[in-house]
């Protein structure tokens, strides 16, 4: 069972093929086997899950299921769960235990859907490897065979790893600055970031407010589809959350793709991109040319702006965020402290990791008195140069196409000295998060064994158009389909 879809899982369970207490127990069971060489997950909730579980399955004999009651899928430990310890990846937040759900949360435990843990992250979802975590990094199942120890991508790799190891056919993630598409490309599987506003990000840790979103990580584009059913909407407990109608996401899937015009931005097509890597983004819209769509050359003028002003926007509103994390309230605090300073300064220090610091102090620096117009405000102007590059592209084009990450995924401890490389990393998704359009990443091949993941960017609120791309494109290869040895 756990080679099947959340689609085909739905299905069995309506047909009474198998019970959502078999099922969760199948999963528990390659759970506990499987990950102590992935690490993909910080959290287990055994006892929790077979009680959901057996809720599921009355509630299917009583008639009043939705199409994800019974099924098992895993939170990346970014959102609040009501008793359940939510720890960001961090030292900081290690025995913190939330008093209520997330708005994702309570949406899926909702729809009836049956939680199997919290996915390991980069703490804070600070990061392109999921190595910060307090937690211990996490390996991407892909290259295990082959004894390499490879990153999964990060910040949701916990997420990412577990779904391309069958641990659990579906997780939720969160994109920062790449932290779904990113992961999704390095471990093979379907990851979309929705338009910024359309998931609700009450009671999801925050890291920098205006980029952070929720989405979704599985291993078909109609899977994605079926999550994002349950996670889209208004709440009015986020302000930044858009009360807007949300359509059926399944139901566009199968539409014909005769007409659709692909722009390839110039800018992502660059020397940033090895030949091999780039073969095979091509070869996956040559794809998309036998089904119908059209290709056109556009630009992005702005793109190499991208990553400078997302690292000093970014850092900037995490260094706001993370000032909460003091050792008062809740959370790490240090033993015998001397004073007040004394315990808000080496609760902080002994509690946050390299990387988190490092954006701390950036971020404070970028605000502070006299560095805050030369710095944020300017990053602040780029932002809005970068989002009317994407306007203007969508004038022309339906979506845009490009690579989801310059290279296949790394070895573990391989850029972790050098944090500029890492940044890097998400040289083709930082724009999207700055301009808050929507982006998927799609599996479309493979580099030296490792997988490659083709990026679909869409106008805001086209979730339903880039969806639709991604099924058609999935329905004539099966890279989606492919599983780590």
């Amino acid at each position: 069972m756990h080679n099947k879809s959340v689609a085909e899982l739905s299905r069995e369970l309506e047909s009474g093929k198998i019970s959502s207490v078999e099922l969760t127990r199948e999963f528990l069971g390659r759970l506990k086997k499987e990950d102590e060489q992935l690490n993909s997950f910080i959290s287990i909730t055994e006892e929790q899950a077979l009680a959901d579980a057996h809720a599921a399955d009355e509630q299917r004999a009583a008639g009043r299921a939705t199409p994800w009651t019974g099924v098992p899928f895993a939170h990346k430990d970014i959102f609040c769960t009501n008793g359940v310890a939510t720890t960001c990846g961090s030292k900081m937040l290690a025995n913190f235990v939330p008093p209520y759900d997330a708005t994702v949360t309570a949406n899926f435990r909702k729809a009836g859907a049956v939680c199997l843990g919290k996915t390991n992250m980069d703490e804070f979802a600070m990061g392109s490897s999921t190595e910060s975590s307090y937690f211990g990094a996490t390996t991407n199942p892909w290259g295990l065979s082959k004894g390499e120890k490879r990153v999964p991508g990060g910040s949701s790799g916990g997420s990412a790893a577990a779904v391309a190891a069958r641990l659990v056919p579906a997780a939720t993630a969160t994109d920062t600055g790449g932290s779904i598409r990113q992961p999704a490309a390095l471990c093979g599987v379907t990851g979309l970031k929705p338009t910024y506003g359309r998931v609700s990000r009450y009671g999801m840790i925050a890291f920098a407010s205006s980029l952070d979103q929720g989405g979704t990580i599985a291993r078909s584009a109609e899977d994605n589809a079926l999550m994002l059913n349950v996670m889209a909407g208004f709440d009015p407990k986020d302000s930044t959350s858009i009360d807007r109608e949300v359509p059926d996401y399944t139901a566009t899937l199968n539409e014909p793709l005769k007409g659709l015009r692909i722009g390839l931005p110039k800018e992502y097509f660059t020397g940033n991109l090895s030949a091999a890597m780039e073969e095979q983004v091509r070869s996956a819209i040559r794809e998309y040319e036998k089904l119908g769509a059209t290709v056109k050359e556009v630009s992005l003028p702005h793109a190499d702006l991208a990553i400078a002003a997302y690292y000093v926007i970014a850092p900037a509103e995490a260094s706001a965020n993370l000032s909460r994390f003091d050792g008062a309230r809740y959370g790490y605090r240090c033993e015998d402290p001397k004073d007040l300073l004394d315990m808000y300064t080496r609760t902080r220090a002994e509690g946050f990791g390299a990387e988190v610091k490092r954006r701390i102090l950036v971020g404070t620096y970028a605000l502070s008195a006299g560095y805050f117009d030369a710095y944020y405000l300017k990053a602040q102007k780029v932002r809005r140069l970068i989002q009317q590059d994407f306007i203007n592209a969508f004038s022309e084009v339906d979506v845009l196409m490009s690579p989801t990450t310059p290279s296949p995924a790394f070895i573990q401890g391989e850029k972790t000295s050098d944090p500029v490389t890492m940044y890097l990393e998400d040289v083709f998704t930082i724009a999207i998060n700055l301009a808050g359009v929507p982006a998927m990443s799609v599996p479309a091949g493979f580099v030296d064994g490792l997988p490659v993941g083709l990026q679909i960017i869409g106008d805001y609120f086209s979730e339903a158009r880039l969806l639709n791309a991604a099924h058609q494109f999935q329905q004539v290869t099966d890279w989606h389909q492919r599983e780590p040895q």
